[in-house]
């Protein structure tokens, strides 16, 4: 099919799409909530001019908590029958006692943005509303003027119909063009919405704040339990023996009267020796999954140690003219570790690729196989805990793994924090 032929196409099928009914009831809705916010901004400005007495102040605090409840309905329609992507703000918090509830009213930020929305939306409704009433209601109304009689007298002026017919093509060119019309039309609708009726700046910045430290607080906890463990179970353990080895050595060697006696010194301190360095081993390993030592010498050679190390060939690019933040360089290299864990144990790949690269003040990491694909958050791949700890510190991951392969994961984290 040619490109002229899947335009028409479109074109023909925008009308009867579900986002176009969507979009036309959304404007035609418009009235009736431009109509209870105008209603909302009229006790809002009556609160301000009562604000003096002691009737007012109350009276402006319902009113802010009644246009976060009216952004609320604002928001929910909005991204239902426009397709607003709009996250929910931060839930009103009222503390205890009379003079508290009204403090945290008259301070709501949701609900005074909730306030300028409901003032500044009155010309783009309006726009959105005019929009779909003429293009529906005038192609609607074009095309079936034929058949209602109306242009006789037109009729009358020329040899046949022509005017009819060419009324009807008028007609119908305005309804294909009518979902069009009413999207771009919805488009201030839509900014507005999105702008003024999902979190503030600040509070976005807060709730990643909150959940970074939460996160870093569990984290810290599962270290510690882990630390504790490894211990207790392993170093612990191998002390005790070894410290009960060194005794009964001792004792055979106060007693050493004898060759087999001796002997069998010599055994408990060959064992002793072995169990010292086996600890040493373990405390090592646990020093090194606190921080990684590959990173004192530099994010790079870092990378490129764990690619070398990869039980599949793997290919290590780098362009890292500077060192990043170590919470940033730790974080990358912890994600490398367990992308090219996921690689080898889930994708069935046979090559693996990892490019690192700092531009315009971001790091950007990126992971590459030829495997099977279908690699997704929460796919038990453990990419969802990885997705967390990237969101703490402002960063973002990427994932595009059709089925069939190949899979390229994508880690963007700020050079510094």
């Amino acid at each position: 099919m040619d490109g002229r032929t899947e335009w028409w196409r479109v074109l023909i099928a925008a009308p009867v799409r579900k986002r176009s009914r969507r979009e036309l009831a959304y404007a035609l809705i418009l009235p009736i909530m431009v109509g209870a916010g105008l209603v909302h901004l009229v006790l809002v400005l009556l609160s301000v001019m009562l604000a003096a007495n002691l009737v007012g102040v109350p009276m402006l605090a319902v009113s802010v908590v009644a246009a976060r409840r009216l952004g609320t309905a604002n928001r929910r329609l909005a991204r239902a029958w426009a397709g607003v992507r709009i996250a929910d703000p931060a839930p009103f918090r009222a503390g205890s006692g009379l003079l508290n509830r009204l403090g945290a009213a008259l301070g709501d930020v949701t609900g005074w943005r909730a306030v300028i929305h409901g003032l500044l939306r009155l010309p783009a409704a309006v726009a959105a509303c005019a929009a779909a009433a003429g293009l529906w209601g005038g192609g609607l109304f074009l095309l079936g003027c034929p058949l209602w009689g109306h242009f006789s007298a037109l009729a009358h002026l020329s040899p046949g119909r022509p005017v009819a017919v060419l009324v009807c093509f008028a007609g119908l060119a305005l309804l294909l063009l009518a979902p069009w019309g009413v999207h771009l039309a919805l488009a201030p609708e839509r900014l507005l919405a999105r702008t003024l009726l999902g979190p503030a700046p600040g509070d976005t910045r807060i709730r990643r704040l909150e959940q970074a430290r939460a996160l870093a607080e569990e984290d810290a906890v599962a270290r510690l339990r882990r630390i504790e463990r490894d211990l207790h179970d392993g170093t612990a353990a191998r002390l005790v023996t070894l410290a009960m080895s060194l005794g009964m050595a001792q004792d055979e060697l106060e007693r050493a009267d004898r060759p087999e006696r001796l002997q069998r010194a010599r055994v408990l301190v060959d064992s002793a020796h072995r169990s010292a360095k086996e600890t040493v081993a373990e405390l090592r390993d646990l020093i090194r999954g606190i921080h990684p030592p590959a990173l004192d010498q530099g994010l790079e050679t870092a990378l490129a140690t764990l690619t070398a190390r990869s039980p599949i060939p793997a290919r290590f690019e780098a362009d890292l003219p500077g060192r990043a933040a170590p919470a940033i360089e730790a974080i990358a290299y912890f994600c490398t570790t367990e992308l090219l864990a996921n690689v080898v144990r889930h994708s069935g790949a046979s090559h693996a690729l990892v490019e690192v690269r700092a531009r315009d003040g971001l790091l950007t990491l990126r992971v590459r196989d030829d495997g099977a694909g279908g690699a997704a958050i929460g796919a038990g791949s453990g990419l969802r805990g990885l997705a967390t700890r990237v969101r703490t510190l402002d960063g973002t991951i990427d994932i595009h793994s059709p089925a069939g392969g190949p899979t390229v994961i994508t880690v963007e984290l700020p050079l510094h924090i």
